[in-house]
C-alpha cells in the first residue's frame, strides 16, 4: 500500500449534545484551550505525511473553512498594532492556513459513516491510499495514530483500523468490535468486524475507534453497497470492509500503542478532554492542578 497522501475527515453532523452552543458553532470547533477540536486532527494528519485534506461537512461548517483559510486583513491590522508582543499570533494563524491543501465538500446521502466517504470518492483515485477519520475524537499517541497506522501498512500490506481495548461493557454497543489472527502485539490480521454488536456477541475486546487507513479500491464496493442500500439503518462502511475480507482482501487491526482515546462528542467526555490538556499546558498546568486539588 501506498503511502497516503490525502485524508477525508467527517464533520458533517450537528451536534445535537451540545445545543444550544452547536446551533450556531459546530462542534469541531469547540475549543479544547486554545485549538478547535478539528484542528488536532488536521495536526495530526499533516505531521504524518497528509498533504489533501478534504473535510465533509454541512451548511452550518462554514466557520471550520474560515479557520483553516488565511487571516483577514483586519485581524492581521489588529494584531500589528499590538507590537511585538503579538506577533507570535500572526505567525500560529498563518501557519495554520499553511497546514495542507484543503477542498471542502457538503454531504449528501443517507446518514452513516460511509456516507462521508461516498461524498468524496471521486477525488481519490483507484492506485491511492487515504485516512479516513472522525472531526470530533482523536488518540494522542507517540508515535501518532496515523503514523502508527502507516507503519503497520508498510509491513503488512494491507488496510488499516485504528483501535483500542473495551475499558468497560458500554463500549461494545458503541464501536465496531474486530476479530482475527494475532500477527504481532497489538496488530490482528481482521476476519470479521461487527458494529456495536453488544458483549453478548462481540468476537473479541478489541474496539475499532477514530481512523481508518484503506486503499483506493474500497470506493468499488462502497458503490456497490450503495446501489443496494435499501434505507434500513445506517449506511456503514463496516460491511463493505467485511465483504472485501470476504473477496480475500486484507485489513489489520491496529492497537493504538503509548495512547489516549479522546471522545469529544459527549458532554462529559470534552470535559474530561479539557482538563487533561489543560493539566499537562506548559503554562498554566500547575495552577490548574493546585486548583482542582482545591475543589475536591
Amino acid at each position: 500500500m501506498k503511502q497516503p497522501t490525502k485524508a477525508i475527515i467527517a464533520a458533517a453532523g450537528f451536534g445535537t449534545r451540545f445545543l444550544p452552543q452547536t446551533k450556531a458553532m459546530p462542534k469541531e470547533m469547540m475549543p479544547i484551550i486554545d485549538k478547535p477540536i478539528i484542528q488536532y486532527v488536521v495536526e495530526e494528519l499533516v505531521d504524518a505525511g497528509i498533504k489533501d485534506i478534504i473535510i465533509v461537512g454541512s451548511s452550518n461548517k462554514r466557520s471550520i473553512e474560515d479557520h483553516f483559510d488565511v487571516p483577514s486583513e483586519e485581524l492581521l491590522a489588529n494584531l500589528r498594532a499590538g507590537g511585538e508582543k503579538k506577533k507570535k499570533y500572526i505567525d500560529e494563524i498563518e501557519a495554520v492556513s499553511n497546514l495542507a491543501n484543503f477542498i471542502y465538500i457538503r454531504q449528501k446521502g443517507p446518514y452513516g459513516n460511509a456516507t462521508p466517504l461516498a461524498c468524496a470518492s471521486h477525488l481519490i483515485g483507484k492506485d491511492e491510499s487515504f485516512i479516513y477519520a472522525f472531526a470530533d475524537d482523536f488518540i494522542m499517541a507517540s508515535p501518532s495514530r496515523f503514523k502508527q497506522m502507516i507503519a503497520t501498512a508498510d509491513q503488512y500490506d494491507g488496510g488499516v483500523f485504528s483501535c483500542k481495548s473495551v475499558v468497560s461493557d458500554g463500549e461494545y454497543d458503541r464501536y465496531g468490535i474486530v476479530a482475527g489472527e494475532n500477527v504481532a502485539d497489538g496488530v490482528i490480521k481482521m476476519s470479521r468486524v461487527i458494529e456495536k454488536p453488544g458483549k453478548e456477541n462481540a468476537p473479541s475486546n478489541l474496539a475499532t475507534v477514530s481512523s481508518y487507513l484503506l486503499g483506493g479500491e474500497f470506493f468499488e464496493y462502497l458503490e456497490r453497497a450503495k446501489n443496494k442500500y435499501n434505507g434500513d439503518g445506517e449506511f456503514t462502511l463496516q460491511p463493505i470492509v467485511q465483504q472485501m475480507i470476504d473477496d480475500n482482501h486484507t485489513f489489520y487491526a491496529c492497537e493504538i500503542q503509548n495512547g489516549t482515546y479522546y471522545d469529544t462528542g459527549d458532554k462529559l467526555e470534552y470535559l474530561k478532554t479539557v482538563i487533561d490538556f489543560g493539566l499537562n499546558h506548559p503554562d498554566f498546568g500547575d495552577e490548574l492542578t493546585n486548583f482542582l486539588r482545591s475543589r475536591v
